[in-house]
């Protein structure tokens, strides 16, 4: 891949990114942070205890409000990021098609779905809850793999390796929630053990967007006027 042209006037792009990945890191902390506080939860590492899940956390009281106030715009980010990368992909590689930007863009629109039900009762929202959170981290997923297969025939590309280690990560820890589910008879271990697979994977997604702002800022990549 040659050197790309450096864009001189513009906004910095790697912000966009950087708020995907900070945004819901902060939501999910504060709204856990709230829930403990408020006694709805008990206090533990959810990392590595897995007394609570995600949506437990965000479930109750003010941490509902403030992960839906915050959640809600983190996937039109989101949004907004797949579309950047689309076009960053393109911008290297003109035959990139779109398979990146509507995988992604389908992922966050399940998020905001699942953002939007979270806190709901009744059997119909609950299903949306839970179709909305898979079909997110599916949809992010399928998108990243689809961006590491064009990265791939880029020669010396220093953000490769580091988005492939977050792919198999993740990767990882779907095969780990699948082995869990068809394994575990416990009720009470399953369940703790989803959980702390589900935080462990938000944490890889994270990491992924913050590759991507460090990409970014790299390259200074920029938009707007050139």
């Amino acid at each position: 891949m040659s050197a790309p042209d450096r864009v001189a006037l513009g906004v910095p792009l790697w912000p966009l990114p950087l708020l995907a990945a900070a945004l819901p890191v902060l939501a999910t902390h504060l709204a856990w942070w709230l829930s403990v506080q408020g006694d709805y939860i008990p206090l533990c590492n959810p990392y590595l205890e897995g007394c609570t899940s995600i949506s437990r956390a965000a479930r109750h009281g003010l941490g509902n409000d403030l992960f839906r106030m915050a959640m809600l715009p983190c996937a039109t980010l989101q949004a907004l990021f797949w579309l950047a990368a689309h076009r960053w992909l393109r911008r290297h590689d003109p035959g990139v098609g779109p398979w990146v930007l509507w995988l992604g863009v389908i992922g966050a629109g399940f998020l905001a779905v699942y953002v939007t039900f979270l806190g709901t009762e009744g059997a119909i929202y609950q299903v949306l809850r839970r179709y909305g959170v898979h079909m997110y981290f599916a949809g992010t997923f399928l998108a990243l793999m689809a961006t590491l297969r064009r990265l791939a025939r880029w020669p010396g590309e220093p953000a490769y390796r580091l988005l492939l280690t977050v792919a198999l990560g993740m990767l990882s820890l779907g095969i780990a929630s699948v082995a869990v589910d068809a394994t575990v008879a416990d009720r009470a271990l399953k369940e703790r053990l989803e959980n702390i697979l589900e935080w462990n994977l938000g944490l890889w997604l994270t990491a992924m967007f913050a590759v991507f702002a460090w990409r970014w800022r790299r390259e200074g990549l920029r938009v707007g006027l050139e």
